[in-house]
């Protein structure tokens, strides 16, 4: 039987790792496998085969609707009229809000995933008899693993 598992890179994968070793399975039907982590930068902008849920459209389109509006009212009063006041207000609103998502998500989110520390996981791969398997699958639980699966043979 095969169970598969995922750590966090920390001491209770060494620590599952050891206790089960201390239950009779042998050191070469251990596999640990870390993960690597991301060596790019995620991209900003979205391509019609891939979106990540990020969109810095947003923002633009409703602050610059809201300059549009704010543009045509005033245009009324000025030279150019209020088409011309309300598309350049939109333009600017458009603008002004995509600075703002840019900012956000280059600036503030990076610190926060610096911070936040994000390491990769480990994959752990046990092989052992049907006979250990349930006591493995606790042992892995009992040391914080992120989720465990089986395979029977």
């Amino acid at each position: 039987m095969q169970i598969i598992s995922t750590f966090e890179h920390s001491t209770y994968l060494e620590l599952a790792i050891t206790a089960i070793e201390q239950l009779g399975v042998q050191k070469s039907d251990i596999l640990a496998v870390p993960l690597v982590n991301r060596a790019q930068e995620r991209r900003l902008f979205d391509s019609l085969h891939r979106a990540d849920g990020i969109s810095l459209f947003d923002k633009g389109a409703a602050i610059g609707t809201a300059f549009a509006v704010i543009g045509a009212s005033i245009g009324f009063q000025l030279e150019w009229g209020p088409i011309y006041w309300g598309l350049i207000g939109g333009a600017v609103g458009f603008v002004i809000g995509f600075l703002i998502d840019y900012f956000i998500n280059k600036v503030i989110h990076r610190r926060q995933r610096v911070l936040k520390g994000k390491h990769s996981e480990v994959v752990l791969v046990i092989n052992c008899s049907n006979e250990l398997a349930e006591k493995v699958e606790q042992l892995l639980w009992e040391h914080l693993a992120l989720g465990v699966a089986k395979l029977e043979d």
